[in-house]
Parts: C-alpha cells; sequence; structure tokens
C-alpha cells in the first residue's frame, strides 16, 4: 500500500481503515503500523473515529508482519 491509497504517509496501513479511522491516526500523528505498535489495544481503540473495523484490520496487519499493540 502507498500513501494514494491511505492517504497516510508509512505506506503499511492496512486498505480498507475508513476516513474517520484515517483522520484518526492522522490526528494523532500515527502514520505506520511501528507507530500504531507503541499504543495498547485500548488506547488505540479510544482515539476517537476508531472502530472495531479499524481495531480488527490493525490486529490482522499486526499478525502479517510480527507486530502487536503494546502490553
Amino acid at each position: 500500500m502507498n500513501e494514494q491509497e491511505n492517504g497516510l504517509p508509512g505506506g503499511d496501513l492496512p486498505a480498507g481503515l475508513s476516513k474517520p479511522a484515517q483522520r484518526a491516526l492522522a490526528n494523532a500523528g500515527l502514520s505506520s503500523l511501528e507507530h500504531v505498535s507503541k499504543l495498547s489495544e485500548r488506547e488505540f481503540a479510544e482515539l476517537h473515529g476508531i472502530g472495531p473495523k479499524a481495531v480488527d484490520l490493525i490486529r490482522r496487519s499486526f499478525a502479517a508482519k510480527g507486530l502487536s499493540f503494546k502490553e
């Protein structure tokens, strides 16, 4: 994925993120899966604009890259 696909720099965020989820990530300065992995799942889910679908997409993307949410 490139930044044209999801509108965010970093390029490895999953396709299919809703526009509110994309804005939430951008507003929080989270431009890559590595950045997101520095948050706990709860912290991520509490971002305004992040819903269950976004959490699931990020979990799947983490699994594919060997990453996880912070404990």
